[in-house]
């Protein structure tokens, strides 16, 4: 669980999202870090009972707060949550992993395709294209619906090029990106079984998880002999 304290200090932040206020409440900030902290490491001991986790510590799962407004029109400082990825290596594995995501009213667990590169989305439909069976019986799973029920992301208008408008599987070749997530109260955030909550949700969705990891880096590359 996560103390009440730390959604006030992240509902007060999005309010006042400048230095000086930020360096005059460090202290809150760094009560409630520790309080992330503390459910990372609780996450960590509950995942590593169905995931490999070697060399992988809390450190190395939390996001920076600081923003990186180089790019951006938004010059806001800070995030206005906390974030986590949980899997092997932590946050900057490159692979596909459980992403938490803490903001009053907006907290969630998600995991998913979300970034691909025109390689991975080329090696994605052709997948769907040939065996498509795998996927649906992974992400159509009553238990997986039941607490993932939307997909989430962008799909193209028309159809990938290639591919026939008459596909039975139209939908899944249109992604651009496949994201699912289940979203929590700030009651269930602050409830005392919020990381056994999460460790279920990481569990369940942890076949998806494995499914994009095997295709996009696992799979082994075909050769052809002439």
């Amino acid at each position: 669980m996560l103390s009440q304290s730390t959604l006030e200090f992240l509902k007060e932040l999005a309010e006042n999202n400048n230095r000086d206020w930020f360096t005059e409440n460090r202290k809150r900030y760094e009560t409630s870090k520790k309080d992330l902290e503390k459910l990372v490491e609780a996450l960590l001991k509950g995942v590593s009972e169905f995931e490999s986790l070697p060399n992988t510590e809390v450190k190395d799962c939390i996001f920076r707060i600081n923003r990186d407004v180089r790019f951006s029109k938004d010059k806001s400082p800070y995030k206005q949550w906390f974030s986590a990825a949980v899997g092997p290596g932590g946050r900057h594995s490159g692979r596909t992993d459980f992403y938490l995501h803490i903001q009053p009213g907006e907290s969630f667990l998600g995991a998913g395709m979300w970034a691909p590169t025109p390689k991975h989305l080329a090696k994605f439909r052709q997948e769907i294209d040939f065996n498509p069976q795998e996927l649906k019986g992974i992400i159509e799973a009553p238990a997986f619906r039941a607490y993932f029920p939307e997909i989430w992301g962008e799909s193209l208008q028309r159809m990938p090029k290639g591919y026939s408008e008459y596909h039975p599987d139209i939908a899944l070749l249109k992604r651009k990106q496949l994201f699912f997530m289940h979203k929590y109260t700030d009651a269930d955030v602050t409830s005392p079984g919020f990381a056994a909550e999460i460790v279920k949700g990481c569990r369940l969705i942890k076949p998806f998880c494995d499914y994009l990891n095997y295709l996009f880096f696992d799979e082994p590359e075909e050769t052809f002999e002439l």
